[in-house]
């Protein structure tokens, strides 16, 4: 088994227009596809990162939330690599987005922050080199 690279991460969303919002606005992804299915009630968005990875965000009517706090089982975060965090914390905090303070990796010495998306799932900015 050779895998090469994560094709996808499947997020489902509670409110598809706010989550559309924000990861197309806010977070600048590119829309490749948008499918509404009928028979499921659910739109289904493909978005693109600049790597060639994607997201893909679903919306199914009421959804179970999320557990959080304490962490469950399963995906803890995403995390997105930034090439200037401070310039990253600052347009979100344009857009009033509540952000942590920015921490140093205490093993690889990068800076990074979390943030979350309108459904509480928290977002992680990596610094890159």
């Amino acid at each position: 088994m050779h895998l090469s690279s994560i094709h996808h991460v499947a997020l489902i969303c509670s409110d598809y227009p706010r989550s559309k919002r924000f990861y197309t606005q806010v977070l600048g992804l590119r829309v490749l596809a948008e499918v509404y299915r009928e028979a499921r009630g659910s739109y289904k968005l493909d978005l693109a990162l600049p790597d060639g990875s994607q997201l893909e965000l679903f919306s199914f009517p009421d959804p179970p939330p999320r557990p959080s706090y304490p962490e469950a089982c399963g995906l803890r975060h995403l995390a997105f690599a930034v090439a200037d965090i401070d310039a990253c914390v600052a347009e979100l905090k344009a857009q009033a987005i509540a952000v942590e303070d920015v921490r140093v990796d205490e093993y690889t010495g990068r800076r990074y922050t979390f943030f979350a998306d309108p459904d509480g799932l928290p977002i992680e900015f990596y610094e890159r080199e």
